[in-house]
């Protein structure tokens, strides 16, 4: 790793787009195969963790971080990341000493082909640190924003070429978890959505290009759906923490892997399939099951999850607690890629059968 200051899956599934295509400059956009260097343009758990996949993945990583321990909390970042990478998605001479810090900006975007930003969830602040992004990067060159839940067209309010600024939103830990959600704003060129989709989906990621900018894009919709309910909950002294951990370790998510919801309630209307079961279970959705309204975090409820969550570690610390969670990920991802090849062999053996 050279540091110079330290200052500072595998489908994609593509739909129609909402972009607009009406007075935006041309792009001349890079071959993807002629990207060989990335800027990571934050470097926390996220972009840290983009850092880390672009590096297994054989790119050059140039980094900017205006925090002064940025290069050490990378380092063991990668190091962390990098027995995972190795079981999955490390392709034949990847370094993980092929990243650099840089205090300035413009340095780190220089001769990147791409760039990652990972900037803490602020508006404000995502929209100067765009602006700064966009004045120093090269015309051609598309962006990418992690971003959790803001749409482009307000976080590229300040820029000068919104036509080549994307979200390309990840889940945590982005070296592991193959799902990137791709989505443009309003004066986004389709072209360059269409590029970061098939850049992302070059990586090994499973890329859904968006119709439409919507808050919390889709899973973090879901993700948070599920996560009010589990706060009402433990609010109203209706479960604990370790409870509503198991009730989806043990239950659903077990399905999950394989099959989505959608696919899950399908088959629980049995031979009669989801037309089934929406006839069968409709009316329960007027049942009070849910509290879809986020409680009031108050000090107690925030004190009750701590408490909970710091039990539920059960005196592992945050790498142990990583370090697990990776190698579950690593073998449910091979469970799942078995099962689906599985299938897909299956089909077409009776197939020829029926032949």
């Amino acid at each position: 790793m050279m540091t110079e200051s330290t200052e500072s899956t595998e489908s994609t599934e593509s739909t129609e787009s909402t972009e607009s295509t009406e007075s935006t400059p041309a792009l001349a956009l890079p071959a993807l195969e002629e990207v060989s260097t990335v800027a990571c343009v934050g470097a926390g758990t996220i972009g840290g963790g983009w850092a880390a996949y672009f590096l297994a993945r054989g790119f050059t990583v140039r980094v900017w971080d205006p925090a002064p321990d940025a290069a050490e909390r990378l380092g063991r970042l990668i190091d962390a990341a990098w027995p995972a990478l190795r079981q999955l998605d490390m392709v034949a001479g990847a370094s993980r000493d092929a990243w650099s810090v840089h205090a300035d900006l413009a340095e780190a975007v220089d001769g990147a082909g791409f760039v990652q930003e990972s900037a803490p969830e602020d508006l404000a602040m995502k929209r100067r640190l765009l602006a700064d992004v966009d004045a120093v990067t090269a015309p051609d060159v598309v962006v990418g924003s992690s971003t959790s839940g803001y749409g482009m067209t307000e976080m590229a309010a300040e820029v000068s070429r919104p036509e080549r600024f994307v979200v390309g939103h990840p889940f945590n830990p982005p070296y592991l978890i193959p799902l990137v959600e791709v989505v443009g704003g309003e004066s986004t060129a389709a072209e360059a959505v269409d590029w970061a989709a098939a850049f992302y989906t070059r990586l090994g990621k499973s890329v859904i290009r968006m119709d439409q900018e919507v808050p919390g894009f889709i899973a973090n919709r879901l993700q948070e759906a599920l996560w009010r309910e589990a706060l009402h909950m433990v609010d109203n002294g209706e479960a604990t923490v370790e409870q509503i951990d198991r009730s989806i370790t043990e239950g659903p998510g077990l399905r999950w892997p394989m099959q989505g919801p959608m696919l899950t309630f399908h088959l629980a209307g049995g031979e009669g399939g989801m037309a089934h079961m929406l006839d069968h279970f409709g009316p329960s959705l007027q049942s009070p099951w849910t509290r879809l309204d986020a409680p009031e975090l108050t000090p107690r409820l925030r004190d009750a999850v701590v408490a909970g969550s710091d039990r539920a570690a059960d005196g592992r610390g945050v790498a142990e607690l990583i370090a697990e969670r990776d190698a579950g990920i690593i073998a449910i991802r091979r469970l799942s890629e078995s099962g689906r090849a599985g299938a897909g062999s299956g089909a077409d053996s009776g197939a020829e059968a029926a032949q």
